[in-house]
C-alpha cells in the first residue's frame, strides 16, 4: 500500500513542480517520507532542495506549490491518494554546494553539501556562518582546515567521513550547539582546540587510528561526562580536557600513553579511571590459578577491580599559575604503579613456570625410548637467585 501510495504521490509530485515551474533549482533533490498512523492513514513530507542561489525565493515557492499540490489532490482521478492522507508537510530548502579552490561563502547559509572533488575544507570558509544548520561532507575529504567550521552556532551534527585523516586547529570551535561527534579511524591526529568551548557536547567516539590529541582540543566541553582514550593514542598534551566541568570518568586502553598532568586540569568532577587491558591481564592471571594476587588487590585502598572492570581513582591538587589557582586532576599514579607491579610481578611467575615445564618436556623428548621413562629424574628448574632476579627485575 505504501509503496503504491508513494508511486502515485511521485507522479502528483512531478506534475506541481511542472505547474509551478521552479526553473533549474528542481533537479536537485527531492525527499518522500510517508509515516502510517493508526487508523491507516499517512501523514505525508516532501522535502525539496534547491539551489542556494533560491534561498530568498523558497517562502514564495512553497507557498505556490502548496496550493498546487492541494489542487490536484482535490481532483477525482486524485481521490484514492487524497483519502490516504492525513496531514501534508512540504518545505522547500536551499542548498550550497562548497567546491573549494578558494570559493566564498555566503555568512547566512544554511544547508551546504560538498562536491565529491573537495579533498580539503579551507581554513575559516565557513567561520561565523551564524545560520548553518546542516553540513554534509563527501567521502574523499582528507582534511579539515583550521577554524574550518569555528562559531557555527546553530550546527548541532556533522559526520565525518572515513577519509578525513586530520581535523586542524580550531576547526569547530565555539560550536555552541554541537551535540555529539564521531571521529573516524582514518584520523590520526586532532589538532589543538579543534573542540574547544563546544558547551553542548555531550558524546565523544575515538577510534583506533587517533594517534595525537593536541592541547586543548576538548577544553570547556562542558557536557561531556565521560571520554574513552582507544590503544593507538600516543599523547594527550596539557589542557585538552581542560574545565571539562561534568566530565566523571575516563577509559584508558593503552596504560603506557602519555598523558600531561595537565591534561585534565580544572575537571572537578573526574573521579575514576578505567583500564581495560589491564583488567583482562588479571583475570588471565586468576583463570591461570595465581588466586593469591586477589588479596593483595584487595589491600591497595580504593581500587576497584571485580566484576571485569578495573577502576582507579582520581586524585586533586592546586597548584598556582599566573592567572590564579588551577586543579589539576589526574589518575592516583602511586596506585596504578602498584596494579602493574602486582600484575607484572605474576605475569614473569606465570612465565617462569612455563619455561620450566618446556626444558623438562624438552629433556624427556631426548631420552633414549624406554618401556618407562622416569619423569621426574628429568625435570629442571629455573634456578631459585635467576628467578628472583626475574621476578624482582621491575
Amino acid at each position: 500500500m505504501a509503496s503504491t501510495l508513494e508511486r502515485d504521490i511521485c507522479s502528483i509530485l512531478v506534475e506541481t513542480l511542472h505547474r509551478v515551474d521552479i526553473v533549474s533549482a528542481v533537479p536537485i533533490e527531492k525527499g518522500i517520507t510517508l509515516q502510517r498512523l493508526k487508523d491507516g492513514e499517512f501523514n505525508l513530507s516532501i522535502i525539496i532542495y534547491v539551489a542556494n542561489e533560491y534561498k530568498n525565493d523558497c517562502d514564495k515557492m512553497s507557498d505556490a506549490m502548496d496550493k498546487t499540490l492541494t489542487s490536484l489532490l482535490e481532483l477525482d482521478k486524485n481521490k484514492d491518494v487524497s483519502d490516504s492522507l492525513g496531514s501534508i508537510c512540504l518545505s522547500i530548502v536551499a542548498i550550497f554546494e562548497y567546491t573549494g579552490k578558494g570559493q566564498t561563502v555566503p555568512k547566512d547559509v544554511e544547508h551546504v553539501r560538498f562536491h565529491p572533488s573537495v579533498v580539503k575544507v579551507d581554513r575559516d570558509v565557513f567561520r561565523n556562518c551564524y545560520k548553518l544548520r546542516e553540513v554534509v561532507l563527501n567521502n574523499g575529504l582528507r582534511e579539515i582546515g583550521s577554524n574550518a567550521f569555528s562559531y557555527c552556532n546553530l550546527l548541532q551534527s556533522i559526520t565525518i567521513p572515513s577519509t578525513v585523516t586530520k581535523i586542524g586547529n580550531r576547526a569547530f570551535e565555539d560550536c555552541v550547539a554541537l551535540e555529539s561527534i564521531v571521529i573516524p579511524s582514518t584520523v590520526e591526529e586532532i589538532c589543538g582546540g579543534a573542540f574547544n568551548d563546544c558547551t553542548y557536547l555531550r558524546e565523544v567516539v575515538l577510534n583506533d587510528g587517533l594517534k595525537l590529541i593536541w592541547s586543548r582540543s576538548f577544553q570547556k566541553c562542558r557536557s561531556l561526562q565521560s571520554i574513552i582514550l582507544p590503544f593507538t593514542i600516543k599523547v594527550v598534551f596539557k589542557y585538552t580536557f581542560w574545565d571539562c566541568t561534568s566530565l566523571r570518568e575516563v577509559v584508558i586502553h593503552n596504560e603506557r600513553v602519555q598523558i600531561d598532568e595537565k591534561a585534565f586540569s580544572d575537571c572537578k568532577s573526574l573521579e575514576r579511571f578505567k583500564f581495560p587491558g589491564l583488567s583482562t591481564r588479571l583475570d588471565t592471571i586468576i583463570q591461570a590459578g595465581q588466586r593469591d594476587i586477589e588479596a593483595k588487590m584487595d589491600d591497595i585502598p580504593s581500587v576497584e577491580w571485580r566484576g571485569g572492570e578495573l577502576v582507579i581513582p582520581a586524585v586533586s591538587r592546586k597548584i598556582e599559575e599566573r592567572w590564579g589557582m588551577e586543579t589539576l586532576v589526574e589518575v592516583d599514579k602511586e596506585k596504578l604503579i602498584k596494579v602493574e607491579g602486582l600484575i607484572r610481578h605474576c605475569e614473569i611467575k606465570e612465565a617462569t613456570t612455563m619455561f620450566e615445564l618446556a626444558l623438562w618436556k624438552a629433556k624427556i623428548d631426548q631420552a633414549d625410548d624406554a618401556d618407562e621413562i622416569e619423569r621426574d629424574a628429568h625435570r629442571i628448574e629455573v634456578p631459585g637467585p635467576i628467578k628472583d632476579v626475574i621476578l624482582q627485575y621491575l
